[in-house]
């Protein structure tokens, strides 16, 4: 049988006009984070609980050009990830390398970045940079040390789960980085978290150069002993090509066709998983001296997360399980059992999302 037709229209105008409307979810704040370094500068815009508002953007950083050319691309790079962000961002967060002055907008110095005189290259040394940088970009600037930041960013959008009540992260590379984030409940007294350990000066925790061997290897800083001595990728080469020089077989010869200038951490690490002696016994050493210092930090800041990032930490169990043997033997049995020991979830992206952990972290201070 047939039903005759019906206007049903009638019974949603009445819903509609008697008070109820439609959700609309609350919309997500909007920040710029910037990894500025040597090379590149990259910058994309991240919501509030880290994914990504839009695509990233990288340019080079012309970081021996004068301050001019530096702040030209930073701003360049800023505005293309802010026309592309799905949301009007609010604020900018720079990681920079070196001593970072945010509360005067300042770079005390920096090792990367400055200009020639003379055929001699002169390094940042108290350049102001948020007074350039608001001349070309509208939004507040905010701007920390590149491994602070990275710390910061691990902790909010990485094992940190922006809950651990302590974490101490150290990052793998050219150098070696460090940075410790602490929660409320890991301080005496009133306090708002988290909250990032930057010293007197704002120039601490310089945890890469934290002596392990005195008298020990040389590092580019000029002190002897270092972690940055053993654990830095230079370090980690010369390793290999000593070995292999004096006359040891290694799958890493044949990766690099004999050529050992192109030695690097990752066809090591590639020659380890192939079950090269030389490869994993480089990363045996390496590891073992990361994890004297790793047991020192645990005895420090007794963390609940201790995060190994940098683009060495890709070396995976090569390098962890060494470091972690190790660290059991220096720290504390009690604080070492309370840690845990990993590998950081944010490497690639850990200079921006840690610049837009501070910007998000900025505008809490602002409501504040």
């Amino acid at each position: 049988m047939k039903l005759p037709d019906t206007d049903i229209s009638g019974f949603f105008g009445p819903c509609l006009d008697s008070g109820f409307e439609s959700y609309n979810p609350p919309v997500q704040k909007a920040v710029i984070g910037v990894d500025l370094g040597g090379t590149n500068v990259r910058a994309g815009a991240f919501f509030e609980d880290g994914t990504p508002a839009g695509p990233s953007f990288s340019n080079s950083s012309r970081a021996q050009e004068g301050t001019d050319h530096i702040m030209d691309a930073v701003a360049s790079t800023i505005n293309q990830a802010v026309a592309a962000s799905q949301a009007k961002p609010q604020s900018v967060g720079l990681a920079i390398p070196g001593h970072i002055d945010n509360a005067h907008g300042v770079v005390r110095w920096a090792p990367n970045f400055g200009h020639a005189e003379n055929g001699v290259f002169v390094n940042w040394k108290d350049v102001p940079i948020r007074e350039p940088l608001s001349r070309r970009i509208d939004l507040p600037i905010h701007m920390d040390n590149d491994a602070n930041m990275a710390a910061l960013g691990e902790y909010k959008f990485g094992t940190g789960r922006n809950k651990a009540n302590c974490l101490v992260m150290l990052t793998l590379g050219t150098g070696i980085g460090g940075g410790v984030v602490m929660s409320p409940h890991s301080v005496l007294g009133d306090a708002r978290g988290p909250l990032v350990l930057v010293g007197g000066n704002k120039g601490g925790v310089e945890l890469g150069h934290v002596i392990i061997s005195h008298n020990g290897a040389d590092c580019n800083a000029g002190t002897y002993g270092a972690i940055e001595a053993y654990c830095q990728r230079d370090s980690i080469i010369r390793r290999a090509v000593h070995r292999i020089n004096r006359g040891r077989t290694s799958i890493i010869n044949d990766l690099v066709e004999g050529d050992l200038s192109k030695v690097n951490p990752r066809l090591i690490s590639e020659a380890a998983n192939q079950g090269d002696e030389v490869a994993i016994e480089v990363f045996e050493e390496v590891g073992e001296m990361l994890g004297v210092g790793i047991g020192n930090f645990i005895n420090i800041f007794a963390p609940d997360v201790l995060a190994v990032g940098g683009q060495i930490a890709k070396a995976g169990d090569w390098i962890m399980k060494p470091a972690v043997k190790a660290a059991r033997n220096v720290a504390i049995g009690s604080l070492f059992s309370d840690c845990h020991i990993t590998i950081a979830e944010q490497i690639e992206d850990a200079g921006m999302l840690g610049g837009a952990a501070l910007a998000l972290e900025a505008l809490k201070w602002k409501q504040n």
